[in-house]
């Protein structure tokens, strides 16, 4: 069958079409997350400051707004401060709470005390590590590393994949520079924690629903 050069250009342009969304259907699959059936009986959220919820007012802060969000309570450990040094300290307290899932936050205070990305990342694995062993899903929260430039960004995305947890990147994405939604140049006030709740919901509620 003899195609006319038009033909033959409509064939390959949908052939490039075919392989590109192909592509990108590939690279964005999600992994599967690790313990979603796990027996566990509470939701602990687990980093600092920004999971304590400084700069937000009684009742704002993004782990009360997920507890309204979802209708169930959140064990809030988060303190201020903490580096992924300190989370490896005190792991056993978020362990000790039988969680189903952890929703872990850390690495912001490394990036400002200038601990080795190195050492961070590490350390991250060892307490996703610590937490699978228990049988316990996890949702990371992704920090930026860098005002600049994000050093941390592709770190985070390997980590969430590489130990099948679930995933949310850049948590402050469109907060930091933005006076309306912070506190303080680091951390949100009320608008910036409702901001942040609206991106980690969804992804809570499809591990909590077993997806």
């Amino acid at each position: 069958m003899n195609l006319s050069p038009f033909q033959v250009r409509i064939f390959w342009m949908c052939l490039g079409i075919a392989l590109i969304g192909g592509l990108i259907f590939f690279f964005t699959a999600h992994t599967p997350i690790r313990n979603l059936d796990s027996s566990g009986t509470t939701i602990v959220a687990f980093g600092d400051s920004l999971i304590y919820g400084v700069g937000a007012t009684q009742g704002h802060d993004v782990i009360s707004l997920l507890s309204q969000k979802i209708g169930q309570p959140i064990i809030n450990k988060g303190v201020s401060g903490n580096t992924t040094i300190d989370g490896l300290a005190r792991i056993d307290q978020v362990l000790a709470e039988n969680p189903k899932i952890v929703i872990l936050l850390l690495g912001g205070n490394d990036y400002l005390r200038k601990i080795p990305l190195e050492t961070t990342f590490a350390n991250l694995g060892t307490i996703i590590e610590k937490i699978h062993a228990q049988g316990s899903a996890v949702l990371v929260l992704g920090v930026r590393g860098g005002l600049l430039r994000d050093t941390y960004g592709s770190h985070f995305e390997k980590l969430a994949d590489t130990y099948q947890t679930g995933f949310v990147p850049n948590v402050l994405d469109g907060l930091i520079g933005t006076p309306e939604l912070m506190a303080d140049t680091i951390h949100p006030n009320d608008a910036g924690y409702a901001k942040m709740a609206e991106k980690i919901e969804p992804v809570l509620t499809r591990m909590l629903r077993g997806n």
